[in-house]
């Protein structure tokens, strides 16, 4: 069987690799300043739903979706203030949790692909008059 015939989830190494990801990437986002004030300081409950969402997302069982109901991502983050450079940080620091796992290759490129088209279409506020 051809290596394009398993889901992104399971070529990137499943649930250990999105765990290790989520792990390392939540940190970042409490510690940026663009990013902190948008979560809570309990950080727990928001990345066990970024684990199932990712699982989901990437191929992997329907786990967000038997919990939460479907995603509905853009709605879901509608009351959050999300503006170009939120997003830019968000993806900063998932590239730098992507390193910090040794994620590489075309795997890497395949899922940031995705996180690039998905944190853009988050967008839902303009930047702030300077």
């Amino acid at each position: 069987m051809a290596e394009t015939a398993f889901s992104l989830y399971e070529r990137m190494g499943g649930e250990a690799t999105i765990k290790e990801l989520v792990e390392a990437f939540y940190p970042r986002v409490q510690a940026h300043p663009d990013l902190a004030p948008l979560f809570p300081e309990d950080i727990q409950p928001v990345m066990e739903k970024q684990t199932l969402f990712l699982t989901q997302f990437l191929g992997g069982p329907g786990l967000y979706s038997q919990k939460h109901g479907h995603p509905m991502l853009r709605a879901r983050h509608l009351p959050f203030e999300v503006t170009p450079t939120r997003a830019e940080a968000w993806l900063q620091c998932m590239y730098e949790a992507l390193d910090e796992i040794q994620l590489t290759g075309i795997v890497r490129e395949e899922l940031w692909g995705r996180l690039l088209a998905t944190a853009r279409h988050m967008i839902n506020t303009p930047e702030p008059p300077s």
